[in-house]
């Protein structure tokens, strides 16, 4: 090694050296830590604009993501109306402009036409609302914070849409066990706030926790930041109570953390996306708070030293790690140009998020000070900083958090949540990146390393058929070759829906539609997602 290679080594060296004395007062430049809140647009509410929203990239055929044809369900009445009102007074919503926003996906990519909302408070009030929509072969859209981005959460036609919005009551909290109970309706930060008061956490946190609803989350099965530490909502529910498609109420609302006494039947309704039932409430294993947190940026010059900076910060962090997250320099720029933020390290090929709890601050803070000690004289990290401070910890958090965020300044975003085997993350980017040349804008990576999920996004200047048509299926072909799935976490909702054989076998989806049939017989919970057409 020449002397201008050690000279780099060792100014490298020095840089991480002072992020680890750094570890007691975390010393990072102030960020802007301002959210945008999430913003719904205005919608027309004709029935042809949801089908033009779905052309084919020939601008004529559809694709395999476009709104099929509208099943033969009723049209709502005036006396369907009454009904309504009678069971909901003052919660039936027909204002246009106050429908709107409920038609229209986060994304503005997909519009309903529906007029009319309904707004529950009650189980009892689902029960008769979904009993009577079955008798009328009423169709129902059920909604939560509507913060999905597979067109699963608003209508595709003139569903009446189901609103949980105001079912937010917190039911129960065991200060013991750390079971919460709480209605479906609660949105997810603010039972953050409430668990952080008792001094215990949510298993789950995403970026979208000022707006998405817990049952949402659950009918989802929304994986989020922390799943490498606290797993899935498959394994932290213990209890659904859900309302099926004839208004029976279906209570499995178990506080339990073991129960053997048949088909684990809460487990059909985690991922179903609203299509099996609306969930009205859920229990939930919540962990103590941890009393010692630290998060740590990275910088590699390669995927490949990020993956073995990953192996290391298993084998030397374990039971403290709760995090691992990437972002790639791509995102990085759109956060300096779109949103101000500042690169808190040195420019980079790819990013590290790292976070750990624990519940001893001088046992945690030496684990981790030894694990980079290894990782920076390993050469396997270029520069880095820590934080334990909260405003210095949510700032580190935000090069992650906000990166959904940079892309909306972009221009018109393609937005695909892959799962793949480690080793494969970044071979999609690098192959994408390859395949599209210069018909995108960028071409964005970021993800969970820890669980193998990958956040591909691609911008244009506005929507663009062609584009869409050189990303999809190829994307999906691609993500079958190496035995991933084509949805991570996100769900199929409308715009995967025909593409679920990718990742499923002809047999396995077969079932899922004979459940579907046995428990909402006419079809009527959300309609024409999650399932191929070629099923119905």
């Amino acid at each position: 090694m020449n002397a201008y290679v050690m000279l780099g080594v060792f100014q490298t060296t020095q840089k991480l050296r002072t992020a680890l004395r750094r570890l007691s007062r975390a010393g990072l430049p102030p960020l802007d830590l301002q959210m945008q809140f999430l913003r719904r647009g205005r919608c027309p509410r004709s029935v042809a604009l949801s089908r033009k929203l779905h052309v084919g990239a020939d601008g004529s055929r559809s694709s395999p993501a476009a709104a099929p044809q509208r099943l033969p369900f009723s049209r709502v009445t005036v006396e369907d109306l009454a009904v309504f009102r009678k069971i909901l007074p003052g919660r039936v919503i027909t204002d246009p402009d106050l429908v709107q926003s409920s038609n229209e996906d986060w994304l503005k990519s997909v519009r309903g036409s529906s007029e009319v909302l309904l707004r529950p408070q009650t189980t009892q009030e689902v029960s008769q609302i979904l009993s009577y929509c079955n008798s009328r072969n009423l169709a129902v859209n059920p909604q939560g914070g509507n913060t999905g981005l597979v067109g699963g959460s608003v209508p595709v036609y003139d569903e009446i849409i189901l609103s949980t919005s105001f079912m937010k009551n917190i039911l129960s909290f065991d200060n013991i066990s750390g079971i919460l109970t709480c209605q479906a309706g609660c949105v997810l930060e603010n039972l953050v706030l409430y668990l952080e008061e008792r001094d215990y956490i949510m298993p789950l946190d995403l970026g979208a926790k000022g707006s998405c609803q817990i049952g949402g989350n659950v009918a989802t099965n929304a994986g989020g930041l922390r799943l490498l530490r606290y797993g899935s909502l498959h394994g932290t529910v213990l209890g659904l109570e859900v309302v099926l498609a004839d208004g029976q109420v279906l209570d499995c609302l178990s506080t339990l953390r073991k129960d053997n006494t048949g088909y684990d039947l809460k487990q059909l309704f985690i991922g179903s996306e609203g299509t099996l039932g609306v969930i009205t409430a859920v229990s939930i294993l919540c962990p103590r708070k941890p009393k010692s947190i630290n998060v740590v940026f990275l910088g590699c010059e390669t995927f490949d030293q990020l993956l073995k900076t990953f192996q290391l910060c298993k084998g030397m962090l374990g039971e403290i790690l709760s995090a691992f997250e990437f972002l790639d320099s791509e995102c990085m720029r759109l956060l300096n140009t779109h949103l101000k933020l500042p690169n808190p390290i040195s420019d980079c090929p790819f990013y590290i998020v790292i976070e750990t709890s624990g519940s001893d601050s001088k046992h945690d803070s030496q684990k981790l000070h030894n694990f980079l000690e290894e990782a920076m004289t390993s050469l396997l990290v270029t520069d880095g900083t820590v934080a334990t401070e909260d405003s210095k910890i949510k700032a580190l958090w935000s090069m992650r958090e906000r990166v959904t965020e940079a892309l909306t300044h972009d221009g018109f975003t393609y937005k695909y949540d892959i799962s793949l085997p480690v080793e494969r993350i970044y071979q999609l980017m690098t192959d994408m990146r390859q395949h599209l040349g210069n018909r995108a804008r960028s071409v964005v990576g970021y993800g969970h390393v820890g669980d193998g999920n990958l956040h591909l996004n691609i911008t244009s200047s506005a929507r663009d058929p062609a584009l869409l048509a050189s990303i999809e299926p190829f994307v999906y072909e691609w993500t079958a070759r190496f035995h991933g799935s084509i949805s991570a976490e996100h769900g199929l909702g409308l715009k995967k829906r025909n593409y679920i054989y990718y990742s499923k076998s002809g047999p396995a989806v077969a079932l899922m539609g004979n459940i579907k049939t046995l428990l909402d017989p006419k079809g009527i919970l959300n309609p024409y997602k999650t399932l191929p057409d070629d099923l119905k």
